[in-house]
């Protein structure tokens, strides 16, 4: 599931996203939120996430919310943090 899961969000991901930010610029963590849906998030941009129904949704929601984080923090004159985020159990 996480090798079709990531393929979609790359492929619901903005291409080019202003000033070449990409999905492959961050490591996407999705789990499931008992006792019904899914989260998908990216830890190292705090508030950066998406709840839904299916892991599907979450994914497509979250390539909707990561655009509106990066605008809120430009407009505040910070830039989003580099991703540092480290997998130690997968």
């Amino acid at each position: 599931m996480w090798r079709r899961v990531r393929s979609e969000f790359r492929a619901a991901w903005p291409g080019d996203y202003d000033e070449g930010v990409s999905s492959d610029d961050y490591k996407l963590v999705i789990h499931q939120n008992y006792p019904d849906g899914w989260v998908a998030e990216i830890p190292a941009i705090a508030g950066c996430h998406a709840l839904m129904p299916t892991a599907e949704e979450a994914v497509t929601e979250l390539a909707n919310v990561f655009p509106l984080i990066d605008e809120e923090y430009r407009a505040s004159g910070r830039t989003l943090a580099c991703d540092t985020t480290e997998i130690v159990h997968a």
